[in-house]
């Protein structure tokens, strides 16, 4: 499950995007539409009959605390492979921020659980893979959406593969246990974009371009820091 549901996330993406109200000629960097609109539709009844449900619970259920502590774990996480990436990007100033959110978590937050690096202004960065080739000059490729794992592309696909493979969790040798701790993270991921949906509804005629719309402008806002040429831009 990756980070462009959390956090990913849909929200955000919404601002950016704008009221993508009507489906529009073709997007050229979506030429695999038709395939991606049906997978869309299996997502969605994949993600309506069992894991939004799910992650509803989640959200009324389980303790705020509690809530707050799974996503700070996680983080921190994410926080590590930031790092990576802003060194990848040659972005230092950034890859020291991330790493010092890691240290500061690790000691002072007991393994990550509270974010003390928030609460000492350190800043979080979310930078990952896929961003990273892209500042490598690699292309975004087409436009892929993914049962369960929400919109992507080619590049950040292959990041989100990249990251699943060095992922930590994954070499947990208690098989059993290593399934909860991806299930617990892909929950907690829903469960921060739930709020989001009514956003969309309200916004979009076509949720699937809309959310496609909002997916790539949010990235190559991401990548570009804001400053998107104007032959970059989405169309």
């Amino acid at each position: 499950m990756n980070k462009a549901l959390r956090t990913s996330a849909f929200a955000m993406l919404a601002l950016l995007a704008g009221c993508a109200t009507t489906t529009g000629p073709p997007s050229p960097a979506d030429p695999f539409e038709p395939w991606n609109r049906n997978m869309y539709e299996v997502h969605q009844v994949i993600d309506g009959h069992v894991v939004k449900p799910i992650a509803q619970a989640y959200v009324d259920y389980m303790p705020k605390p509690v809530q707050q502590t799974i996503r700070n774990f996680f983080g921190n996480i994410e926080d590590m492979f930031s790092a990576a990436t802003s060194l990848m990007s040659g972005k230092l100033d950034q890859a020291g921020n991330d790493m010092g959110r890691v240290i500061v978590n690790s000691l002072f937050g007991i393994g990550g659980l509270i974010d003390v690096a928030s609460d000492g202004a350190i800043p979080k960065t979310d930078w990952d893979f896929g961003l990273a080739f892209g500042t490598w000059g690699i292309p975004q490729g087409p436009y892929l959406f993914v049962p369960l794992i929400g919109p992507t592309t080619v590049r950040d696909g292959t990041g989100l593969a990249i990251r699943g493979y060095l992922g930590p969790v994954g070499y947990i040798p208690d098989v059993p246990a290593r399934n909860v701790i991806y299930v617990i993270e892909g929950v907690d991921l829903r469960a921060q974009v739930l709020s989001t949906e009514s956003v969309i509804d309200t916004a979009a005629i076509d949720r699937y371009t809309f959310i496609r719309r909002a997916y790539l402008q949010r990235r190559q806002y991401l990548l570009y820091e804001g400053k998107v040429p104007p032959e970059k831009e989405e169309q």
